[in-house]
């Protein structure tokens, strides 16, 4: 599973994939950063010899890193528009040594969807309408930036092509078009893996 050259110490457990990043950083990940057994479990639904995998807000990027050591065939990309975070994430991509992921810094408003095959969602835009969980003040949020956001990602994968794979964390249903049939789903139902008809 592990190429010889990734530290598989930092795989075993939650905090010590944790302490690649800084403290501040660190103490929001049980809130808002992908832990290990679900990263492994969706990444296995997602993962594919030669496939291109989007974490649409990828944050510090812990979903695509950890992904893409479980996966070393498949490649792992992801969007976070927060600067700081996308920085953590480059650092921690190079720590690691993951060369089949890649990190953009950008709006996911701003992305080619075609150059993707499937799909990787821990709900980003929750902080749009709960202010207690939001990361930082360094974006803008509000109800309608919520509403933009979700309008955006049903009208994308609504264009993508039959066969395209998603998984969702903790994102409401609405955000799904109807021409996705839900093929499993775990851990409270929270954890939802999707393929398009």
């Amino acid at each position: 599973m592990y190429s010889d050259t990734i530290n598989i110490s930092y795989f075993r457990k939650d905090a010590a994939f944790d302490t690649l990043y800084p403290q501040h950083i660190r103490e929001l990940s049980q809130m808002h950063w992908t832990a290990l057994d679900i990263a492994l479990e969706a990444s296995n639904y997602l993962a594919s010899p030669g496939a291109r995998v989007l974490d649409i807000g990828s944050g510090v990027g812990k979903f695509c890193i950890a992904a893409g050591v479980y996966h070393p065939n498949t490649d792992f990309f992801g969007i976070e528009q927060r600067k700081e975070l996308f920085h953590h994430a480059q650092v921690a991509q190079e720590q690691v040594g993951a060369d089949n992921v890649h990190f953009s810094h950008g709006n996911l408003t701003e992305l080619d969807y075609d150059h993707y095959d499937h799909f990787y969602f821990y709900n980003s835009f929750y902080e749009n309408i709960e202010p207690g969980s939001r990361i930082d003040y360094s974006v803008r949020t509000s109800f309608e930036l919520y509403n933009h956001y979700t309008e955006f990602i049903h009208d994308m994968l609504s264009s993508r092509q039959a066969g395209t794979r998603l998984v969702t964390y903790h994102a409401p249903d609405k955000q799904i078009p109807a021409s996705y049939q839900l093929v499993d789903n775990s851990y409270s139902r929270v954890l939802k893996m999707w393929v398009k008809g």
